[in-house]
């Protein structure tokens, strides 16, 4: 396959996707194998609660919008067309996922397939069906693919580089293990938001999307807040209550219960909703149903402090302070060159010899 067919495909894909980003999936009668893939594809998205109870149909149905928005023929086109890809043998690339958010490791899967190169990948238990479902439409439209693409549970072999995505106990095993041959270990990263006072309700009310979406358990959900001293948190407050269904998911709410109660026995003073708790911390990996918040001075000192745990951060946002942060409500939408950790995933499959 050339570049062009392997970017149709795809494409192809991205069509097939289309009919479910809204919950009233809308059957297009135009898409390539529809007959064998749509009925399975609606079973999935809601047997996915049952294998994994944060992958609801909602946060599914979103993941699977923003991938059908993503691999339009002109968003790849415009992606790749930045590298100088030559054709030439395969490598072969190994591939371990996360499995906290629905197709977290479809970036990875994807720039291998995309790039020339073959995918073996070992999925995380939490999220076994969804990116084996969605190779086996891509594999229907562009059999070729049938030999470039293959799972295992088993310990990777044969392969050429590894892309691994863990945590930070995790990154130490796979960069000691990993570490004869070219590879991109990621490890914990948390993503913050900058208040500074004078933020708009419909910008607080977007900022919810970025908090709650995936229940918070991404490496791009905003995790901690920056405040100046004497920030007003009802105004917060009141702009994300619209989020408070999310108490109604039992795993949530059972993190909620646990997680309070800790709190209050270790008398930790908390600001709270009813679904969602403040508390002041210096970290930024705060649990589920918690939300981290630091005071700050000024914006050029909290800028000096970020600047130093870059290698901590994933997102930063705000209401553009810098051209490099990301408008309130967008965390959850990243572009193909948003690149997780900033590692550029293209630059380092072509430098592999």
């Amino acid at each position: 396959m050339i570049l062009s067919e392997r970017i149709a495909a795809f494409s192809k894909l991205s069509k097939f996707l289309n009919q479910f980003t809204h919950p009233d999936y809308t059957r297009d009668e135009s898409v390539l194998l529809n007959h064998n893939f749509f009925d399975k594809m609606t079973e999935l998205i809601h047997a996915a609660s049952h294998h994994n109870g944060w992958f609801t149909p909602d946060n599914v149905i979103f993941s699977l919008s923003q991938w059908s928005k993503a691999l339009q023929k002109e968003q790849l086109t415009n992606w790749i067309s930045a590298y100088k890809l030559e054709e030439k043998p395969p490598k072969k690339i190994g591939l371990i996922l996360a499995g906290n958010i629905p197709l977290v490791g479809f970036h990875d899967f994807l720039s291998v397939l995309i790039s020339g190169n073959d995918a073996i990948i070992k999925l995380s238990s939490d999220d076994t069906k969804l990116l084996p479902f969605l190779a086996s439409y891509l594999i229907a439209v562009e059999p070729r693919f049938k030999e470039k693409i293959s799972f295992t549970e088993e310990k990777l072999q044969s392969f050429d580089a590894i892309i691994a995505t863990g945590s930070n106990n995790t990154a130490r095993y796979f960069e000691h293990y990993f570490n004869k041959v070219p590879n991109i270990i990621r490890k914990n990263r948390n993503s913050v938001a900058i208040l500074t006072g004078k933020e708009t309700p419909e910008q607080l009310n977007a900022l919810g999307e970025d908090i709650f979406r995936y229940f918070g358990l991404g490496c791009r959900s905003v995790s901690k807040l920056f405040v100046p001293e004497g920030y007003d948190f009802d105004t917060f407050f009141k702009a994300t209550f619209q989020y408070n269904d999310i108490i109604n998911g039992a795993k949530y709410a059972n993190n909620y219960d646990y997680n309070k109660a800790v709190y209050l026995m270790s008398n930790y003073t908390l600001l709270e909703n009813g679904f969602l708790m403040l508390k002041e911390d210096s970290s930024y990996s705060s649990p589920i149903a918690t939300l981290f918040y630091e005071k700050y001075k000024s914006l050029e000192e909290l800028d000096k402090k970020l600047t130093a745990d870059q290698d901590k951060i994933q997102c930063i946002v705000s209401a553009y302070l810098d051209k490099k942060h990301i408008a309130f409500g967008q965390t959850q939408s990243p572009q193909l060159d948003d690149y997780a950790d900033g590692v550029d995933v293209i630059e380092f499959l072509i430098k592999i010899q």
